[in-house]
């Protein structure tokens, strides 16, 4: 009887050797696809497992990872085998990007894989949408996020923050001589920002621990941030229907029949993904910054300048027009977020079968990856000073000259282009001017690479400990 279970284990085993040799056999011999022929950077991948190991080994550096194998393959595009799975294709190339993002969107949606994770957080937001819901709720804010009765709005909201909220604690800070985790101080101060330019309400979030479940947004139900606060869009609903408001939310009700379900997936869609973008963009301005102080002399030396052209005192708000004459600030916030991209991957799923320009064949069903980090960090796209930080080469005779959206997909490209870019950069450089024009950040370990998290944004594992100086006397009181 024994004897008989082993002979019968060993048949068992050697047939599935002798299976395992002839798939090796099979995949070894078949013929290549053009990615995999002319792709010698491809990850290694193995019979019924695909690139499992590679991707296993490499899951806490999957930006790293991807980007070292993009830039060792002539096409700048890979196929990511996985097991059960149909296989990824994730590339930095330029003409693939525009074909994705323009020549073939209709044929390149938001698939399932990024709208099922995401869709517990955001809800029904334009951000995981497709076809008509998507063009309605873009239509709108399209339209809304570039009048300039918004933008001043906007622009009076960040400014009275700014100098009633942040500049104290900065104060407080080199007063006291603190140490401040720069990162968590702009995740408290944009999520106050964003919910008083959403509905007009200010959570008080810097001071205190409401933020607090908002934080790590990729890893929180949108249930329970429905049950937080849904006074907000029952009360709103109700209050504006007929009255003229500034906020979102409001001019959201006023373009058509809005359900409170309808205005919770507004309002915590656009509070979630403006307030991680802004933080990224932020923290990692100010930590590449605190290694390039010709830099910073130069944005001291140009808000200045703009200050006085305009004869305003010390502390006094920038306004809409002064902040868009800051050309070499916003050459430089560009530059920081070429290299550290706020999103560094978008994802989307082939419809019907491609072939991409570079010759990559695409099956239905595919999900094709971009990543803007890889592509921020390409000599072919960005020359051999590519690894270096120099806003200059944003600028022409000092004036900011914008790149094709298709070698710097930050704020994605073609239809799906970010409808908040503009309010972003209002965002980013009025608060960048109000700090670097008072203060020294003065970064503490500047000569260590921060670890990267990847969650929705590119955010630094354990926050950016900074101390601040006060650079003028001319605005202490």
């Amino acid at each position: 009887m024994d004897t008989f279970f082993e002979q019968s284990l060993l048949l068992i085993y050697s047939s599935v050797i002798l299976f395992l040799l002839h798939y090796i056999h099979k995949s070894i011999s078949r013929p290549k696809t053009p990615t995999e022929t002319t792709n010698s950077g491809t990850p290694k991948s193995y019979p019924l497992i695909g690139s499992l190991l590679d991707f296993i080994k490499n899951r806490s550096r999957f930006i790293d990872w991807t980007t070292e194998i993009l830039l060792a393959t002539p096409t700048n595009t890979i196929l990511l085998r996985r097991p059960g799975m149909d296989p990824m294709v994730i590339t930095a190339n330029p003409s693939n990007v525009k074909h994705i993002l323009m020549t073939n969107f209709d044929r390149y949606p938001k698939g399932e894989l990024f709208t099922s994770h995401l869709r517990a957080v955001f809800g029904q937001v334009m951000f995981i949408l497709n076809g008509e819901p998507w063009k309605d709720q873009r239509r709108i804010a399209v339209h809304e996020f570039s009048s300039t009765t918004f933008c001043n709005c906007a622009v009076n909201i960040i400014a009275q923050e700014t100098h009633t909220m942040l500049i104290p604690i900065l104060e407080r800070a080199s007063r006291m001589n603190h140490v401040l985790d720069l990162q968590e101080i702009f995740e408290r101060f944009m999520f106050n920002i964003l919910s008083r330019l959403m509905f007009s309400e200010d959570p008080g979030a810097l001071s205190t621990p409401f933020v607090e479940a908002f934080r790590h947004s990729s890893f929180i139900s949108h249930e329970r941030l429905h049950h937080l606060f849904p006074f907000i869009w029952k009360t709103r609903l109700i209050e504006t229907r007929g009255v003229s408001k500034d906020d979102i939310i409001s001019r959201f009700i006023d373009h058509g029949d809005a359900t409170v379900d309808y205005l919770r997936d507004i309002g915590i869609g656009f509070l979630l993904a403006g307030t991680d973008t802004t933080v990224s963009s932020l923290t990692w301005f100010f930590w590449i910054l605190s290694s390039n102080p010709r830099v910073e002399k130069q944005i001291v030396e140009e808000v200045e300048a703009v200050r006085a052209k305009h004869s305003k005192n010390p502390g006094e708000t920038f306004n809409f027009k002064e902040i868009r004459e800051m050309h070499y600030l916003h050459a430089a916030i560009t530059e920081s977020m070429r290299l550290y991209p706020p999103v560094p991957f978008n994802v989307k799923t082939c419809s019907s079968d491609d072939v991409l320009p570079d010759g990559t064949l695409v099956k239905k069903g595919w999900n094709v990856l971009y990543n803007a980090f890889a592509m921020g960090t390409m000599e072919k796209i960005w020359g051999n000073d590519c690894l270096e930080y120099k806003p200059e080469r944003w600028l022409e005779d000092g004036i900011f000259q914008q790149q094709s959206p298709f070698r710097y997909p930050i704020f994605n490209a073609g239809p799906r282009m970010c409808a908040g870019k503009d309010l972003a950069y209002i965002q980013i450089k009025l608060i960048v001017a109000s700090m670097i024009e008072r203060f020294v950040i003065e970064v503490q370990d500047d000569h260590m690479q921060p670890e990267k998290i990847l969650s929705l944004t590119l955010l630094m594992k354990g926050g950016l400990p900074v101390k601040v100086r006060e650079r003028c006397s001319e605005f202490k009181n």
